[in-house]
Parts: structure tokens; C-alpha cells; sequence
């Protein structure tokens, strides 16, 4: 009886054989999910599978504003496809590599797997997947990290402790979207409530464009008890203490700063995620929509909209989360402004 290969392995071996040859070479561009559908005339659930399968080999990566790219040679690990004998002897194939792969330490499986959330978020995140990044075996990996969740905190407390806010000393000009606090900045803390506010929400919200994931980690009814969070939130709540407002209602103004960064940044990884899934860049996915959008327009249900949307000429209107943070937090700390303003 002959064997049968499910077509998605079909596709996966025949773009592996194409990385291999160098037909594609590292970094450039690999079929999207539509592409594939159409050039093997397979459903966009295979041809998500295809993608996902070589993402799992280490083959390929997905990258933000880019979509799924080869990966970097030295990343890969031996494709299952060509890997032969028992489980165990596979599982030694994948661990081998330079000395320096298999030195394994927590702070590299971590590094590692801070890179694969940046790059695909959390979804694409196993243990199995950074073990083969690193040349390592998978329960080699399980001696340093319990679980997958362990991992993610550490990972979250890690990228958290970038955020080196400076010491409590005075005047220090407030930080830009586009110029944040780094360690390089002069370390004098703002001496005035709103100005520490900005900084610190500035900062965080850097934080979280440069890790998108890290908006996903956990609820906010279900605060997550890591020392840099708690080092974060004590430098946000020293801003706001001190100005006669009730405790509650200071945690509670902590809280919603942060939701607000958080609540946007989400929209990173969601756009992240959707380019990878669907390699329509958030442009070509907005020029599909032409036709349904003038249909909607010109029906004379939303007049409102349509008015709004009219009104804007040939410019169109673009969506832009670094315009809605600061019109965000403008909005919060003018209110929060206007509550001390009314305390004796």
C-alpha cells in the first residue's frame, strides 16, 4: 500500500528543497498563505499549515511589516524532513551543533525566546521551538524553564527591566515617541507629577511597540507580581501620590494609564499576526476594502461616516496608534489635572 504524504508536507518539503538549493535565500520573502493556496490550489487552512510546519523547523520567521521571511542560517535546525532513526536519535540530531549551542543557560533560552515573540508573538512560542533554536534537545531545555508559562514570565520581567527610569532627582525634560528614555539618558527624574507621568507612560509604551507580546501576558484584574513590573508601577504611583487623591482612586489612575498602553499595544501584535497570516501588508489589506467600503458609503445608512469620510478628500484617513497614545494620555492626565486642581 503506498504511503501517503497529506498535501501540506508536500508543499513544506518542496519550499524546503527551494531554501536549501538557495532558490530562497535568507531573508527573502517566502509564499503567503494566499500564494500558496493559489499556486498549489490547496485551502488557506493547508496552506497555513504549511507555513506554521516550517516555522516549527526553524525555516522560516515571521517579521513585522515584512511577513514570513527565510530565517538567518545559523537559526535552523535540522528540518524534520530530513532528520532519520528513532525519536531519541533525531531529538541528538537537533541538540548537535557548535559547543557554544549546546551550553545552554536560562537568560539564552529566554533571549531566545524573547526574539521569537517579537518576530511571530506568543503563539508561535514552545519550548520545542527555542530548543531548536539553540541546538539543544527539548528536555535539555526543561532543566532550566518548567513550562512554557514560567517562560513567559521571565521573559515579561526581563524586557520590563529595560525600562531603567531614572532616580528621583530633580528636572528632567519629558521623553518622545520617537526619542524615549534609554539608559543613555541623562538619570534625572522630572520633578513636577505631569511631566513624570508623560515619561513613564512614554517609556512604556516604547516598551511595548518594541515587544508587542508583552500586552498579552495577563489580565489586568490578575496582576502579574513581577519585581520590574512592581518597579514600574512604584516609580508611576510615587507621580501620583502625595496630592490628597484617595488610595484607591491612586491605584486606580495607575491602572488606567497602563491599560491605555496596553489596551493599543495589543493592536501591534493583532497587526503582526495578520500580516504573517494573510502577507497582505495593513495597505494592500485597506485597497481590498475599496469596493466593500464604497458600497457601505453609498448606501445613505451612516450618513455621519460617510460625511466624515468625505471630508477628507484624496488624503483618506490612516490609522495611526502612536497619534491615538498621545491623544490617550493627553485626555487622562488633563482630567487627572483638573481632580488635584479641585482637592483643598
Amino acid at each position: 500500500m503506498a504511503h501517503f504524504t497529506p498535501p501540506y508536507a508536500r508543499i513544506a518539503a518542496e519550499l524546503r528543497r527551494r531554501i536549501a538549493e538557495g532558490e530562497l535565500a535568507p531573508g527573502d520573502r517566502v509564499p503567503s498563505t494566499r500564494q500558496i493556496a493559489r499556486e498549489w490550489n490547496v485551502a488557506l487552512a493547508t496552506a497555513t499549515k504549511v507555513l506554521a510546519t516550517l516555522r516549527q523547523d526553524g525555516l522560516v520567521e515571521a517579521r513585522p511589516r515584512v511577513g514570513t521571511v527565510v530565517a538567518p542560517r545559523r537559526q535552523r535546525p535540522i528540518p524534520v524532513g530530513t532528520r532519520t532513526g528513532t525519536p531519541a536519535a533525531i531529538e541528538t540530531q537537533t541538540a548537535a551543533g557548535t559547543g557554544a549551542d549546546r551550553e545552554l543557560t536560562r537568560e539564552r533560552i529566554v533571549r531566545v525566546a524573547i526574539g521569537i515573540a517579537d518576530a511571530e508573538g506568543l503563539a508561535a512560542l514552545s519550548m520545542r521551538g527555542v530548543a531548536a533554536r539553540l541546538g539543544a534537545a527539548t528536555m535539555a531545555a526543561y532543566r532550566y524553564v518548567n513550562s512554557k508559562d514560567e517562560l513567559v514570565l521571565l521573559m515579561a520581567d526581563t524586557v520590563l527591566g529595560e525600562l531603567q527610569l531614572p532616580p528621583d532627582t530633580p528636572a528632567h525634560p519629558p521623553a518622545t515617541p520617537d526619542a524615549p528614555y534609554t539608559p543613555d539618558t541623562p538619570a534625572k527624574a522630572p520633578a513636577d507629577w505631569r511631566t513624570r507621568l508623560e515619561l513613564g507612560a512614554r517609556s512604556l509604551w516604547q516598551l511595548h511597540r518594541a515587544h508587542p507580546w508583552l500586552a498579552q501576558i495577563g489580565p489586568l484584574t490578575r496582576p502579574l507580581l513581577l519585581p520590574n513590573l512592581l518597579a514600574y508601577s512604584e516609580w508611576m504611583l510615587s507621580a501620583l501620590d502625595g496630592h490628597g487623591l484617595p488610595p484607591a482612586t491612586v491605584l486606580n489612575l495607575n491602572v488606567l494609564l497602563y491599560s491605555h498602553i496596553q489596551g493599543l499595544a495589543i493592536q501591534w501584535e493583532r497587526e503582526t499576526a495578520a500580516e504573517s497570516s494573510t502577507g497582505l501588508t495593513e495597505d494592500a489589506w485597506m485597497a481590498q476594502q475599496e469596493e466593500t467600503l464604497a458600497s457601505l458609503t453609498a448606501s445613505g445608512a451612516y450618513p455621519t461616516f460617510t460625511r466624515l469620510v468625505g471630508s477628507l478628500g484624496t488624503d483618506g484617513y490612516d490609522l495611526h496608534l502612536d497619534e491615538l497614545f498621545e491623544i490617550g494620555l493627553a485626555s487622562v492626565l488633563d482630567s487627572l489635572e483638573r481632580l488635584i486642581g479641585r482637592r483643598p
